[in-house]
């Protein structure tokens, strides 16, 4: 057995959401037992004793003897969940499997990749990890704390699969053999987007620019796409202006086919 710890756990008799509120704002944590051989039994736990519990645990796979004051033999077990408020990260209820010492049982273990990969010291290559976690069968006294992959031979373009993994003495894998654990593969280019002005539509005008070589504002009030003055053709009225057609300049000419305009009156 690598790793055993030890709690002490209280039955508790009364069940549901009021009492789980009270037990939290007590510090102490709801809690469940259940097995294949005894029936579901519902436990509190202290606060400040769970948490030391999970920093020794600190996410490896390990075996809890459950202490209880009302029973003289001690339950051997594994936490199967561990529920969490995701706001105050304060936990709200364990649940824990019971095993027998002579009885094989299945759990999920961590893996845990050692060595330098070969494909990502020299040939800028990239883990990945499509698993984090493999179910086993085994002993409790044959439980591993962790999987251990050793990936310092792999290179671009290989993967290490289940089948591929130096076997634990009394440990046998449930996954399938040829599930990938682990592969290198090259890194993703990143796609660099230039930024392409846009060219001027042929035909149009350029905009204004000032003395300093910035582009000058158009004047407050005039339409989008406005010809200048100098393009409006003769005898249209000013946009804006008064709706009679403005008199012609002195000396000029009326244009072709255009009706002489009348005499102002006296």
């Amino acid at each position: 057995m690598k790793q055993q710890l030890k709690l002490n756990v209280t039955p508790r008799a009364q069940t549901g959401r009021s009492s789980s509120r009270r037990m939290r704002k007590a510090n102490q944590v709801p809690a469940i037992l259940y097995g294949k051989h005894t029936p579901p039994e519902t436990l509190a736990i202290d606060g400040p004793e769970f948490t030391r519990l999970i920093k020794a645990i600190a996410g490896s796979a390990a075996l809890v003897e459950l202490e209880r004051k009302d029973k003289p033999e001690k339950a051997l077990s594994f936490l199967q969940e561990v529920q969490r408020d995701p706001i105050t990260d304060k936990y709200l209820h364990v649940d824990f499997r019971e095993v027998k010492a002579d009885e094989k049982f299945e759990i999920r273990v961590k893996l845990h990749l050692s060595g330098e990969s070969f494909g990502v010291k020299n040939q800028s290559g990239v883990l990945e990890t499509p698993t984090y976690t493999l179910r086993i069968r085994c002993f409790p006294k044959d439980l591993p704390p962790f999987i251990e992959v050793d990936v310092t031979a792999l290179k671009v373009g290989e993967t290490i699969h289940v089948g591929e993994i130096k076997t634990i003495p009394g440990v046998e894998f449930m996954d399938d053999k040829s599930q990938p654990v682990v592969s290198c593969v090259e890194p993703v280019a990143e796609v660099v987007q230039e930024v392409v002005a846009a060219a001027p539509v042929e035909g149009a005008a350029a905009p204004a620019v000032g003395a300093d070589g910035k582009p000058v504002a158009p004047a407050a009030g005039a339409a989008a796409g406005a010809a200048p003055a100098g393009d409006a053709k003769a005898g249209a009225p000013a946009a804006g202006g008064d709706k009679k057609a403005a008199a012609p300049a002195a000396g000029a000419k009326p244009a072709a086919g255009a009706k002489p305009a009348a005499p102002a009156k006296k």
